[in-house]
């Protein structure tokens, strides 16, 4: 399923992303709460990515397991009002697959560049507007070379 293509990337599932909110129940151990309150989505079937840099015409694909679990978009609470809150549903899909970039670095050849174009790209197919994904992509970038350990690698 193509999913979006612009001028730099082109983003196809093999089927649509099914994600859900994990919910703390009374009978869950104070581990399995830990869990949910630091990873509370969860990505509900296996999912096969292909993402394509066609700036440097490469192609990578890899699957994301069914009960993957992640974080979402880390939007401090402060900018809340101005971008959005970690819940809502538009970050769901382009926050699913960064987070997996980010813990698999290898997935695309450890190239942060375009694993910002690809949530920036996520992003626009969301209906996030401009200013917004602007803000977003930047922060994330920071994000990234700070504490996601991103290694810079020419792959040209």
């Amino acid at each position: 399923m193509n999913w979006y293509k612009n001028k730099k990337v082109s983003i196809i599932f093999d089927d649509i992303p099914s994600v859900g909110i994990r919910y703390i129940i009374p009978s869950l151990t104070n581990e399995e709460k830990k869990s949910i309150e630091k990873y509370p989505f969860i990505c509900r079937k296996e999912l096969e990515v292909t993402l394509e840099d066609l700036k440097k015409n490469k192609i990578y694909n890899f699957k994301i397991p069914k009960g993957y679990c992640y974080d979402g978009a880390s939007i401090p609470r402060f900018f809340w009002r101005i971008i959005g809150t970690n819940t809502d549903n538009r970050f769901l899909i382009p926050t699913l697959i960064h987070d997996i970039l980010c813990e698999n670095h290898n997935f695309i050849n450890n190239d942060k560049s375009f694993s910002t174009n690809v949530f920036n790209a996520l992003l626009e197919s969301s209906g996030i507007t401009a200013p917004k994904r602007f803000f977003m992509k930047n922060s994330v970038a920071c994000f990234q070379t700070i504490f996601c350990n991103w290694k810079e690698v020419n792959n040209n």
